[in-house]
């Protein structure tokens, strides 16, 4: 549990400077964080669903996408609680999650321009499946082997 503690802390990286290590560092306990890290992925995930239940409502599509959407981005922000915003980020935009991150955030701003200011309701929902498999993708980077095994499910499916 202590080794849990100074990797998610950032006290386990020697190669840190002092400047990022301030920023990365949160001067919120462990317990703290691990509390506001369940709180926000937990709300994310009831605000995913709460959208998808508002979807079939009579004119429920702009709700739908502002719910999910903001879900999926509470969910994912949840993470900064673990590791810090600066670290997060950083993570985010490694080579191997580049890709999944730009198609994810590119998701969360045409889903909401799709259903706000566009009122195209198919576009909106093909960019929340989209969120969906992007933000699925970009989760599976953090697995280790985990996208391998899923192009190899799915390629074995195929043929």
């Amino acid at each position: 549990m202590e080794k849990l503690r100074r990797v998610l802390s950032g006290q386990d990286d020697e190669e840190q400077g002092l400047t990022s290590q301030g920023l990365d560092s949160s001067s919120l306990s462990f317990s703290t964080r691990l509390k506001w890290f369940a709180i926000c992925f937990v709300s994310g995930v009831f605000f995913s669903i709460l959208g998808t239940g508002l979807l079939w409502l009579p004119g429920g599509l702009k709700l739908f996408a502002v719910f999910y959407t903001f879900g999926n981005i509470a969910a994912l922000a949840s993470t900064c609680f673990l590791m810090g915003p600066m670290k997060q980020l950083k993570k985010m935009f490694e080579t191997t999650r580049l890709f999944a991150t730009i198609i994810m955030i590119l998701c969360f701003v045409f889903t909401l321009c799709a259903a706000l200011w566009w009122h195209k309701k198919g576009l909106a929902v093909l960019f929340c499946i989209l969120q969906f498999l992007s933000m699925t993708w970009y989760s599976l980077s953090y697995i280790p082997f985990a996208r391998d095994a899923v192009i190899k499910c799915c390629s074995s499916l195929i043929s």
